[in-house]
């Protein structure tokens, strides 16, 4: 006999917990909130994953660039390598549609920084991200998109400068996180575009 076929997926729960994180944290979050956001019981979650810790490492785990499609995907949209890598820097502002959801994921960048297994599956994601920005970089620098950048240096730059801008949008507030965002990398990025004659 075959087991019956789950209603709802694991990303689809995974989803729903990075949607519950950032409405109360990962601190005030429980099984019971997720299960609420999906329509299962929290038993069936506890049954799946083991434990809320289980359940957060598994959410950790997906931002390890296993998913490499996402890159493809906005590329697919038609987008030169310099458009790409300035995509993917914008996609950071989806963990700030409110500072109040801002702050809850900063409370898990703290768990990711004291827990020796989160830290390594965090530790693997900022370097994934890193590389791949580096690479869309590289390949903007041979297309005569950029200039006179070391593409390792300027993603580490631009990556630090995503964090730094999210985290001051959350401080003043003004606007939406995106725009704040938008308008920092371009300046991040305006010294290494050829001079146009």
């Amino acid at each position: 006999m075959s087991p019956r076929p789950r209603s709802v997926s694991d990303e689809e729960i995974l989803a729903a917990t990075a949607r519950m994180i950032g409405r109360v944290g990962p601190v005030r979050l429980t099984l019971a909130h997720v299960a609420r956001e999906v329509g299962l019981a929290p038993a069936t979650l506890l049954q799946r994953f083991g434990s809320k810790r289980n359940l957060l490492l598994s959410l950790a785990r997906q931002g390890t660039g296993e998913e490499a499609g996402f890159v493809e995907r906005l590329r697919a949209q038609g987008r030169s390598p310099l458009e790409t890598a300035r995509a993917f820097l914008l996609c950071f502002a989806g963990l700030a549609a409110s500072p109040k959801e801002m702050a809850n994921h900063l409370a898990f960048l703290q768990i990711d920084l004291t827990d020796a297994a989160f830290h390594r599956i965090t530790s693997r994601v900022f370097r994934w991200n890193q590389e791949t920005l580096a690479g869309l970089l590289a390949e903007a620098r041979r297309g005569g998109e950029i200039v006179g950048a070391d593409p390792k240096a300027l993603a580490r730059l631009l990556l630090a400068v995503v964090n730094g801008s999210l985290l001051t949008w959350a401080v003043y507030r003004e606007g939406e996180a995106r725009s704040w965002l938008e308008r920092d990398v371009d300046l991040a990025l305006e010294p290494y575009k050829p001079v146009r004659r």
